[in-house]
C-alpha cells in the first residue's frame, strides 16, 4: 500500500463508504480504486484527485497534503541518472535490488539521511 492509498482508505473509514460506494460516485471501478489503494496503479489524474477531494469535502489544506501524498506514491519510480558519476547509478541499482529486503528502521534511517541533506542523521554528537 502507498501513503496516498493509506490516506484515502482512513477517508473512507472516517466517512463509512466502501470502496465500491466510493468507486461508484466518482465513476471509475472499483476494481481500478482498489487498485490505486493498493499501489498497483500509477498516479492518479489532478481530476480524479479533485474529485477524491470533492467527494470527501476535505478542506484546502487537507487536499493539498492528499495531492503531496499522490505524488509521492507511485510505485514504479523510476530515477534518472544520465549524466551523473558511475557510483550513483551503482547506487540506484544497488537500492532497487535492496528496497524489498529493508526493514523499517533501515527506511527511517535513509530518510532521515535524505532530509538531513546527505549531513548525517541530524543528531547530536
Amino acid at each position: 500500500m502507498t501513503p496516498f492509498g493509506e490516506a484515502v482508505r482512513r477517508l473512507r473509514a472516517r466517512k463509512g463508504v466502501s470502496q465500491k460506494e466510493m468507486a461508484e460516485a466518482l465513476n471509475v471501478s472499483p476494481a481500478y480504486l482498489s487498485a490505486l489503494e493498493h499501489g498497483k496503479r500509477g498516479l492518479p489524474t489532478f481530476d480524479l484527485l479533485q474529485r477524491i477531494a470533492g467527494y470527501f469535502n476535505i478542506i484546502w489544506d487537507e487536499a493539498e497534503e492528499l495531492f503531496l501524498l499522490a505524488r509521492s506514491s507511485d510505485p514504479r519510480v523510476v530515477i534518472d541518472t544520465s549524466g551523473l558519476p558511475p557510483e550513483y547509478t551503482e547506487f540506484a541499482n544497488r537500492l532497487a535490488r535492496r528496497i524489498r529486503s529493508l526493514d523499517s528502521a533501515e527506511i527511517g534511517r535513509l530518510s532521515a539521511l535524505l532530509e538531513n541533506g546527505g549531513k548525517g542523521d541530524g543528531k547530536a554528537s
